[in-house]
């Protein structure tokens, strides 16, 4: 994926303008800056959930202009908020999440994934029961039904996540990145993945209006 002179606001204020971002295939790179500054409205622009007020951004050959409804494909983004339907299940709320990029995962295939993030035994446990730390996991868990994607997108993947929950998820990364996937990742506390080498993209830096 690549970002040229992007700009983007939020409501009626600026939060950045002339941005160049290049994620290559392979790597990890950490979005920092300040509070407000707009990491997770970078995230969602880059998701094709947003309108840019200038530049490009272009992913697997396309335009965001151009790609229109089709550019999310091929794309996975995780927002901040776990964005599971309480009167569901854990297994039946992953299955929700993950059909909405078009795949028809198996039962196996599901509790795989469920079981790779540390939640398999709560795979028919309502999410309104699930701790914080939980629900994150299973919002996560799509990621091990989506290795083979170019690109993750993830808004504090690490948040409310235990010690466990991080090794989980740092597995997935590195999973991901060897497949020759890209990830672009917002997250407060100090990241503890070691392969590959998380690059820094600060956004106070490279993106101010």
């Amino acid at each position: 994926m690549r970002a040229t002179a992007l700009a983007g606001q939020r409501g009626e204020h600026a939060l950045f303008e002339r941005l160049e971002l290049a994620l290559a295939p392979g790597s990890v790179t950490w979005l920092r800056g300040r509070n407000g500054c707009g990491k997770t409205s970078l995230l969602r622009l880059l998701a094709g959930l947003a309108t840019p007020l200038a530049g490009e951004i272009e992913f697997g050959g396309a335009s965001l202009r151009r790609a229109g409804s089709t550019w999310r494909k091929g794309l996975v983004y995780v927002a901040h908020h776990s964005a599971l339907k309480d009167d569901l299940t854990a297994g039946e709320a992953l299955r929700f999440l993950v059909e909405l990029q078009g795949a028809r995962p198996d039962a196996a295939a599901l509790d795989a994934a469920l079981q790779r993030m540390g939640v398999g035994a709560s795979r028919s446990a309502p999410v309104r029961t699930l701790s914080q730390g939980q629900r994150r996991r299973v919002a996560l868990a799509r990621l091990a039904l989506t290795l083979q994607a170019p690109l993750w997108l993830l808004d504090e993947p690490f948040d409310a996540l235990d010690a466990a929950g991080v090794a989980a998820l740092n597995a997935l990364l590195t999973e991901h990145a060897a497949q020759g996937g890209a990830t672009l990742l917002t997250s407060h506390q100090p990241l503890s993945l070691a392969t590959p080498v998380p690059q820094i993209f600060d956004l106070d830096r490279h993106g101010v209006a």
